[in-house]
């Protein structure tokens, strides 16, 4: 991940609560038109080359596991993007020090970052039925790496010992197991958590964050059905 390990510039980005409503409300129930969102792609960054194949696996992957248990979701999901993305800093693929990619721009790339991967399994599995309140988009410090890094977990119930979806290995672990990792923040659809000794602590709803209204604004131009509206 690109950005620094900076607890106070994580906690004034004012949220994406809001953001990621819309988006659950606004596209991941409606239909997902491929043909419509790679045409899109191509007009916005032009011939897709590889990324074209990549797009159509994550298509048929979308289209065949809805039926399966949702711990399988997870697995499947996670081995896709690890396999289909290679780690790259955003500075050397972006020539930004830190951007939030959709899945489309990972897939067409074949790579991306931290958080990157994290944005991309977040939506697919959303796209496959699993509730917004069983995701969170974590924040952590890889205490091995010393820095900054973006995880998925996953809540089987809400009091439950999340599981975590890392872009570093393919297996996933409850984060018991996952003593490198240190958790600053996560979120999801219903607002902002920080850690604390009794579990974590829900501290409220977010207001706006830049670079997931950047994310969805492109998501929608590349033909997805998903709703801007703060």
């Amino acid at each position: 991940m690109a950005v620094r390990f900076a607890i106070p510039r994580i906690l004034l980005w004012p949220g994406c609560a809001l953001l990621l409503a819309g988006v659950m409300l606004g596209g991941l129930h409606a239909d997902w038109d491929f043909s419509l969102i790679s045409r899109r792609a191509q007009a916005l960054y032009g011939p897709l080359g590889e990324g074209q194949q990549r797009i159509d696996a994550w298509q048929q992957l979308l289209a065949t596991q809805k039926q399966i248990d949702e711990l399988e979701q997870l697995n499947v999901v996670n081995r896709f993007f690890n396999k289909q993305m290679h780690y790259e800093e955003d500075i050397d693929l972006w020539h930004e020090v830190d951007y939030w990619e959709t899945p489309i721009e990972g897939l067409w790339k074949g790579a991306g970052d931290c958080e990157d991967y994290a944005i991309a399994k977040y939506f697919s599995l959303r796209r496959l039925g699993v509730s917004s309140d069983k995701l969170r988009i974590t924040y952590v410090k890889a205490l091995r790496l010393n820095r900054a890094h973006m995880v998925l977990t996953y809540y089987s119930s809400p009091e439950a010992m999340p599981l975590v979806l890392d872009s570093l290995i393919d297996a996933i672990k409850p984060a018991s197991q996952r003593t490198d990792l240190l958790p600053v923040y996560s979120f999801n659809a219903e607002g902002l958590w920080l850690p604390g000794a009794k579990g974590n602590k829900k501290v409220g709803d977010t207001k706006r964050l830049s670079r997931w209204q950047d994310v969805l604004k492109k998501m929608q131009a590349e033909g997805f059905p998903v709703e801007t509206t703060n």
